[in-house]
């Protein structure tokens, strides 16, 4: 089991921008897929990035696509999301995941995902 910590949320004016992190955990040495999530009130949690384990290839919800940016650094255990350009349809609370399974190097499916973070919301105000 890993354990995900995210941070950077907040409260941001449209068109502003906002690097959100997670720090990952509990598996020294051993690094996954990763992939953040983003739910809504009364919506249900919503695919936004994903990244291989190496960091190597990306992949992006059509609705972010252009605007944020995943990234991941092994040294620190960290994965981040780079969100630029935000409206208010981006305000959500915002899930880090780990997908400790082999079978292929992105996920894009939260049933997929093995491990999840407590979520840091963002907000953004139009």
């Amino acid at each position: 089991q890993v354990q995900l910590v995210e941070s950077g949320g907040g409260l941001v004016q449209a068109g502003g921008s906002l690097r959100l992190s997670c720090a990952v955990s509990g598996r020294s040495g051993v690094f996954f897929p990763m992939g953040w999530f983003r739910q809504a009130p009364g919506k249900e949690r919503a695919f936004v990035a994903a990244i291989t384990w190496s960091g190597g290839s990306t992949i992006y919800a059509d609705s972010v696509k252009g605007r944020f940016t995943i990234s991941r650094d092994n040294a620190k255990n960290t994965v981040s999301l780079h969100t630029n350009n935000l409206t208010p349809d981006d305000t959500a609370v915002y899930y880090c995941a780990a997908a400790r399974t082999y079978t292929k190097p992105l996920y894009t499916r939260a049933y997929e995902y093995t491990d999840w973070g407590q979520g840091t919301q963002v907000t953004v105000s139009s």
